[in-house]
């Protein structure tokens, strides 16, 4: 399928690996052009030349960090006129409730919050001037299904996922939409992490862990960052203009509710 977004320009966040590379390498394919995102100045590098010599669109690469103004000052700086913008941004560490201060909900809310809706308010208005425009925020499963120790994730994603509700509506008469992608268990070296990790809190070998994390979903496995890309790339497409506001869940089938 074409998905009729050849020449457009997108900004992906967080993009140097895992899911937001996974996406730009899916827009890329599709003929547009991106810029993307993250801290780290040689991955993001690294991962530009790489878009580029398997799609051949071009790649902008800007090192910086996206829940900071400074970083999103440097991306709208050199794109401040995108047909799509993907947010994206690692979470904050788990934890027990009874640890979490203050400050820590705040960078929370900042990080996934505050960092989307900034990015959002630049970008949407003309997005909906121009008549087309396409926003997918990365979230998590957690917004519909809480997730224990990670409650600081729990509630900034929450509250973007209402935050924007209203405005994804408002748009979606000048061809503008606005989803959310909920995925659940993918394959990145951020899952590699957390699964080293709580073998060793358990005091487990790792592949058991990563059995028994695989056998918990529905379809036996994790996710790959291909097929979260092409998902992204789909509700970006012009073909999903008659989809907006909506929570879309890649887990696998993990979550257990039917609606």
């Amino acid at each position: 399928m074409d998905l009729g977004i050849k020449g457009r320009t997108a900004i992906v966040c967080a993009a140097s690996k895992g899911l937001g590379k996974g996406t730009a390498l899916a827009l890329a394919q599709e003929g547009v052009n991106v810029v993307i995102t993250a801290r780290t100045k040689s991955e993001i590098e690294a991962t530009a030349e790489e878009i580029r010599k398997a799609t051949g669109v071009k790649v902008t690469a800007i090192a910086g960090d996206i829940t900071t103004e400074e970083g999103r000052k440097a991306v709208l700086a050199a794109c401040p006129d995108p047909d799509i913008l993907i947010n994206n941004a690692g979470g904050p560490p788990p934890g027990d409730f009874k640890d979490f201060t203050l400050d820590d909900w705040r960078k929370a809310v900042e990080w996934n919050m505050i960092t989307p809706i900034a990015l959002i308010k630049a970008t949407v208005y003309g997005m909906m001037d121009r008549g087309f425009g396409r926003i997918v925020n990365i979230t998590s499963q957690s917004v519909k299904a809480p997730i224990a120790s990670l409650e600081l994730s729990n509630g900034a994603r929450t509250g973007l996922t209402g935050a924007i509700a209203v405005i994804a509506r408002k748009a979606s008469r000048n061809n503008v939409t606005i989803n959310n992608i909920l995925p659940g268990p993918f394959d990145t070296d951020r899952l590699r992490s957390s699964t080293k990790r709580m073998a060793e809190l358990q005091g487990q070998d790792e592949d058991k862990v990563v059995a028994s994390r695989k056998a918990a979903i529905p379809a036996g496995r994790f996710g790959t960052t291909v097929e979260f890309g092409a998902a992204a790339a789909f509700l970006c497409s012009q073909h999903a203009g008659f989809i907006t506001g909506q929570n879309l869940l890649l887990d696998g089938g993990s979550f257990p509710g039917s609606m």
